[in-house]
């Protein structure tokens, strides 16, 4: 695992989002088309909003697929994942081909069609980030790092369901689903390349706890230590508890070389 820091969470999504260009741009012209799997969130939006306003990707040549959605969440919800990348990224680029996990609908059906689709050739791309109870996509822990099935109905945890009032994208605690479609863990590893946005200082005890602590369930994310081609970014909060020689120099801050 690469880790680059920034000095602030604006240099950090705009560096992200320029590599996520790059490689975007490389994948289609080198294939004809790209394979993406996007994360949403709070954490994505700046990130997401660099990577849109950026000039020569052909995003009529991205299938998209995404991470996680809740069970039972109309898309007309502000927190719908659905209307997320609808709003952000779908209908903003003109996005032709993409898989959505319709959480209103049977998730047998849902987690079979939408996983068979996007298991039938590898992915290029996945844009991933870290909870603050250290989940990867809506695997809290501890996380089922043995399934090979691609997607999993998965049961929340109450710290990742206060985070998602502490975002603003609830009300209560009592309003957050329970349970959620997630891609699995051992889905996410067979990415090629794996970028992780991670800002704010919420996320700093996670971060700490994957990056620089043993591969566990109970760090989901940590896994991402074990993937050849994942680059991290943070900014300079929620690197914050991580030792000097894995955060490297703050690019833009005081330390920079």
């Amino acid at each position: 695992m690469l880790v680059r820091t920034y000095a602030d969470r604006a240099a950090m999504s705009v560096a992200a989002a320029d590599h996520a260009a790059g490689l975007l741009r490389e994948t289609i012209a080198r294939k004809g088309a790209a394979r993406l799997v996007v994360a949403t969130g709070a954490s994505q939006l700046e990130f997401l909003a660099a990577l849109v306003a950026a000039p020569g990707i052909k995003w009529n040549k991205v299938e998209l697929f995404h991470l996680d959605e809740y069970v039972g969440l109309p898309i007309t919800h502000p927190a719908s994942f659905r209307r997320y990348l609808h709003d952000r990224l779908i209908d903003v680029v003109g996005i032709r081909s993409y898989h959505l996990l319709d959480g209103e609908s049977d998730c047998g059906r849902v987690t079979a069609d939408v996983g068979r689709a996007l298991t039938a050739a590898p992915i290029d791309l996945a844009f991933v980030g870290i909870g603050e109870n250290g989940h990867l996509a809506f695997n809290d822990p501890p996380a089922d790092f043995d399934t090979s099935e691609p997607y999993l109905v998965v049961t929340l945890d109450d710290a990742c369901r206060r985070q998602q009032v502490g975002e603003g994208w609830f009300a209560s605690l009592d309003a957050v689903p329970e349970r959620a479609i997630s891609m699995s863990v051992r889905q996410i590893l067979e990415s090629r390349i794996i970028l992780c946005v991670v800002p704010d200082a919420r996320k700093a005890a996670a971060v700490k706890a994957c990056v620089e602590g043993p591969v566990s369930p109970l760090a989901p994310a940590s896994i991402l230590q074990l993937h050849a081609a994942t680059t991290l970014y943070l900014d300079r909060d929620s690197s914050e508890l991580l030792r000097p020689s894995t955060r490297g120099a703050i690019v833009g801050g005081e330390n920079e070389p």
